[in-house]
This record gives C-alpha cells, sequence and structure tokens, in this order.
C-alpha cells in the first residue's frame, strides 16, 4: 500500500472542499489581550485582535492568577511528578477540587488534564459502575461526550437536540427497571443557546435517572459565583454530575467534574483517563484555584462580558448580519459555504488584523458555516469598530446576503 498517496488524497479532500484548517503563531503579550502579534510565515509581524478566543473573561491575563501561579513554581517548581495515583497530587489539586466542590455546590470534585478527558473518561467509565446503564445524549452534545458514551460498550440513546417530548420517548420504550442517565449541555457552544436544564431534571426525577451536565461554556460566566446556567437558575442541586473546564473563563487549562463524594471516588478509582495521567503541574493547579475563587465574586466582570457580548449584537443586527442570537455570549454569525468562510477569515486578518477561525463541517452542519465571534470585557470600542468596519466592507465585497437569522 502507498501509505503517503492516502495521506495525499485525505488531505486533498479538505482543501477541495474548503475544509483545511491553517492554524497561525500568534503571541499573546501579558495585559494587552486581546491584542496580540501575528507570527507570519515571511518572518514579518502584525498586531491582531482575537476575536475566537475561549479565554472570556481575559482571566489568562488577571494579576491573581499570574501571581499564584508565580507563587506556586517558586514554592513546587514546574512538574507535579506523576499521576494522581503516583505522587502527583499536591494541595494544589486539592485546593483546587475544594473550590470546584464549592463552586457547584457537591461534595467533591475530580480534575482531569482537559473537560474532554474529563468527559470521555466519566461517560466510558460509568457503565462499569452501573451495569446494563442506558445513556440518553442530546444530538448537539460535544464530541468529548459522543466519544466517551461510544467508548463505554453501554446501551445509548440519541434525543433530538433540547426536544424533550422525543426525550420522553426514548425513556417510555426502555425498561423501566433499566439504570439511566441523561447527559446534555447548558450552553451549546456552536448556536449558543441553552439546554433546558429543568425539563431533564424533570423527566430524570420520572424516569429515575442520573443527569450530567456539561456547563464548560457557562462556568465562570453565569451565576451569581459563576457556578454556571444551573446555579443561576437555581438547579445545581438537580443534577448530579457536572462537568466543566478551567481552560475557558478560567484562563488556565484542565477539566474536572463534580459530583457526590462517592461518585468521584468512584471515578478516581475506575477510570484509566484519570488514572494513567500525569497531573497538572502544580503551578497550573494554583492559577486555576485563584481564578475559581476570584470569579465567585466578581460579578462585575461577568455583568461587563453580557454587555459586551449585547453590543455586538446590536451592531451586527444594525447591518443586517444573518447571526444567531440565543442570549448567550457566543455570536455566530453564518456564511453558509465553507470556501467562502474561510476567505472572510483570511480576508478580516490580511486586511483588517483580526483574528476569527472558520468553523466548518463537521463541527457543524454543511450550510451553516460560520464565523463564531466570543466577545469579552477586555473588547473596547475601538475593536468593536475595527471588528463592525471589517465585517461590512466584506460583506459586500463578497456579494453576501444581509437577513439576520431567528434564534
Amino acid at each position: 500500500m502507498d501509505y503517503t498517496a492516502h495521506l495525499d488524497q485525505a488531505l486533498q479532500q479538505l482543501h477541495d472542499e474548503g475544509r483545511y484548517r491553517t492554524f497561525i503563531d500568534i503571541e499573546r503579550t501579558r495585559g494587552a489581550f486581546p491584542n496580540a502579534t501575528w507570527k507570519r510565515p515571511d518572518g514579518t509581524e502584525r498586531p491582531v485582535t482575537v476575536w475566537c478566543g475561549n479565554d472570556y473573561l481575559g482571566m489568562g491575563q488577571h494579576p491573581v492568577v499570574l501571581q499564584a501561579m508565580h507563587d506556586a513554581i517558586d514554592s513546587a517548581g514546574a512538574g507535579s511528578g506523576g499521576t494522581r495515583n503516583i505522587s502527583g497530587t499536591t494541595i494544589y489539586h486539592k485546593q483546587l477540587e475544594a473550590e470546584l466542590a464549592d463552586l457547584h455546590g457537591k461534595e467533591a470534585a475530580l480534575v482531569f488534564t482537559s473537560a474532554y478527558i474529563a468527559n470521555d473518561a466519566t461517560l466510558s467509565t460509568l457503565p462499569k459502575l452501573f451495569p446494563g446503564l442506558i445513556i440518553y445524549s442530546d444530538a448537539l452534545n460535544h464530541a468529548s461526550m459522543i466519544e466517551g458514551i461510544r467508548r463505554n460498550g453501554g446501551a445509548k440513546r440519541i434525543f433530538r437536540h433540547n426536544d424533550i417530548e422525543h426525550l420522553r420517548e426514548l425513556l417510555e420504550a426502555d425498561d423501566p427497571k433499566a439504570p439511566k442517565l441523561i447527559a446534555f449541555e447548558s450552553v451549546y457552544s456552536m448556536d449558543g443557546d441553552f439546554g433546558r436544564i429543568e425539563e431533564l431534571c424533570d423527566l430524570a426525577d420520572e424516569f429515575g435517572a442520573l443527569t450530567y451536565c456539561d456547563e464548560v461554556h457557562a462556568v465562570g460566566m453565569y451565576g451569581p459565583r459563576g457556578g454556571g446556567v444551573a446555579e443561576r437558575d437555581r438547579l445545581q442541586h438537580r443534577v448530579d454530575i457536572f462537568n466543566g473546564t478551567l481552560g475557558k473563563a478560567y484562563g488556565v487549562v484542565g477539566g474536572y467534574i463534580a459530583a457526590s463524594a462517592k461518585m468521584c471516588d468512584a471515578i478516581r478509582s475506575y477510570a484509566p483517563g484519570f488514572i494513567f495521567t500525569t497531573s497538572l503541574p502544580p503551578a497550573v493547579a494554583a492559577g486555576a484555584a485563584a481564578s475559581v475563587r476570584h470569579l465567585k465574586t466578581d460579578q462585575g466582570l461577568r455583568d461587563k462580558h453580557q454587555e459586551q457580548a449585547k453590543i455586538l449584537k446590536t451592531r451586527l443586527r444594525a447591518l443586517g448580519l444573518p447571526f444567531i442570537d440565543h442570549g448567550s455570549h457566543i455570536v455566530p454569525v453564518i456564511v453558509g459555504n465553507p470556501i467562502h468562510t474561510k476567505t472572510i477569515s483570511d480576508m478580516l486578518l490580511d486586511q483588517h488584523g483580526i483574528y476569527v477561525q472558520p468553523i466548518n463541517f463537521p463541527t457543524v452542519p454543511r450550510g451553516t458555516e460560520r464565523l463564531r465571534f466570543t466577545p469579552s470585557p477586555v473588547h473596547g470600542p475601538d475593536e468593536i469598530d475595527r471588528l463592525i468596519r471589517g465585517l461590512d466592507d466584506l460583506w459586500s465585497h463578497c456579494a453576501l446576503n444581509r437577513a439576520e437569522l431567528s434564534a
């Protein structure tokens, strides 16, 4: 077999469909976010404004977080030195897990190297703990949830996105004695819509199911202490297992689950994705704990974040650009063609110094290709003005439709 030819064919297919992903090298400067420096392939540099980052609140630059990381490095050094099982559990990891358990009103939390691994490891382990478990998964759940459910070898049911009646039909069709779990998200990142948490919990109560809520795009940003949409809606006590990330609103890296002490103990004891992975560096754990702790009291930053999102949507609406508005902080502008999406992304970067990655299939369905903007509290009026001018210019240049999509 000509292995190289097969690789060439696979990569060429992505190029032909306009779906080949390119990465640009950027250098973030402390205190300057969302502005950064683009290191071009030809060796030249250009200032850019990052409009597609997941550091939603700019906490990756916050002095409280940086100081905590510096202090931990000075005290403990660089790496953790092992898995959590073998010498890799430090006071920093325990402090972080205590902060996260408190954040979600749970007895315990368990930190992983990423939220992807936390989802994958937890959802693939649960059928070992509950033989015969049936997992009911929202059709738009994140790839990490899909992978964990796929790998667990147990029964699964996929219900149409946010379709409570379809989920009820699936639950009614299964053995009432079988253990069950309903898996969903609080904020779906591609459209920015909210999961129907209360109704899902009502069904879980009715059919004796556990609930698993991914709050990755909500922790830090919603709720009076940043506990997410479930905290905002006073539903934390009704969710059995939370998944969250430390790499978005909290500005560092890592993921976690929060649940009962026994649930966390069981996942800790049975999940290979936890057992056999080197733990987070102490400095990362310290920085994450400081970020979680700080955002429990900084409501002003959350309010500013929502205000900036509303301002951007208002400006886009005035231009008649087709964006989706479900009331969250995520602002998807629909282009509808992978080649046009990539072209506009490239032109925004080259001509306007605006960095936003194109989002294409399979991340979103074909025909809904988009630019996904994530405004933050540190995107000021000048940054928004430049973005609006750039989009207005390029939408006219490419002769694209101007008609707002309904939520």
